[in-house]
């Protein structure tokens, strides 16, 4: 028996088969849970449905929702309540922050607006969720489980407002688990390796960051959507009822190494 039977997921992110959320539905479905799905424009629609109907999800569990709109936000709880009376695990994995915000120096490429657009949907979405989703939490041991990355608390090239944006988005972790924990809440961060996502694919460089990360992981190798989806899971289960206002890193073990050995020493 799977260790999320009986539990019911929210995904919130799903885009592509790259996605990581894409990883973290697989291995939720393939340890029971019942899954609910948003797309964000009709664009990704048939495309969201037909991922869930593979799961086994039918086309009434998936609902619009654009995080940047409280409105959608609250209608895609209002949604949702009318085929499940409650729900167990919310999963945020969306980020985003203009293209042009992510090519070149930090300093001479940040405006206002691109900074405010990247806290927005990369951050305060988060909380958002969070806030409209309590009615459905409420009498159940809730597990809210959104995606961070490195940059969060180191700098790289051209990552830049979206680090900020990451950063913001751990502080946010810390302080709704330690406002929802009284309720029986529990809320983490998943901070994964590089993974060639759509998202990822903005940002300048970032094939040879893959490069760079396969060669100085204690594992000699990237992350996968596989990995971060079963850190998901277990995230998700009651295997982890002790763990909230975390950032878990899912990254071969690149954020410990300072310098890494040679493989030809």
């Amino acid at each position: 028996m799977g260790m999320l039977v009986g539990k019911r997921a929210l995904i919130v992110g799903v885009a592509s088969k790259l996605s990581i959320a894409y990883g973290v539905a697989e291995a939720m479905h393939r340890e029971g849970a019942d899954l609910a799905f948003t797309y964000q424009n009709d664009k990704l629609k048939e495309r969201v449905i037909g991922f869930a109907e593979g799961w086994g999800t039918p086309a009434v569990n998936c609902f619009p929702c654009d995080v940047g709109s409280d409105d959608e936000i609250d209608a895609l709880f209002k949604n949702l309540s009318s085929i499940w009376d409650g729900i167990d695990i919310i999963v945020h994995a969306v980020g985003f922050a203009p293209g042009d915000q992510l090519n070149g120096d930090f300093v001479d490429v940040t405006t206002r607006e691109g900074f405010r657009i990247a806290h927005d949907i990369s951050s305060y979405s988060l909380v958002a969720l969070a806030k409209a989703g309590q009615p459905m939490l409420e009498g159940r041991n809730g597990s809210i489980i959104t995606l961070s990355y490195l940059g969060a608390v180191q700098t790289m090239p051209n990552y830049n407002v979206m680090g900020l944006a990451k950063a913001s988005l751990e502080a946010g972790v810390r302080f709704l688990a330690t406002s929802m924990g009284p309720k029986g809440h529990r809320v983490n961060a998943i901070s994964a390796g590089p993974i060639r996502t759509l998202a990822a694919s903005g940002i300048k460089g970032f094939r040879s960051m893959l490069s760079y990360n396969a060669s100085r992981t204690p594992m000699r190798r990237n992350t996968t959507i596989s990995d971060v989806g079963n850190t998901a899971a277990f995230l998700g289960s009651d295997l982890a009822s002790g763990i909230t206002g975390q950032t878990i890193y899912v990254d071969n073990g690149f954020n410990i190494t300072a310098m890494a050995e040679s493989d030809n020493n």
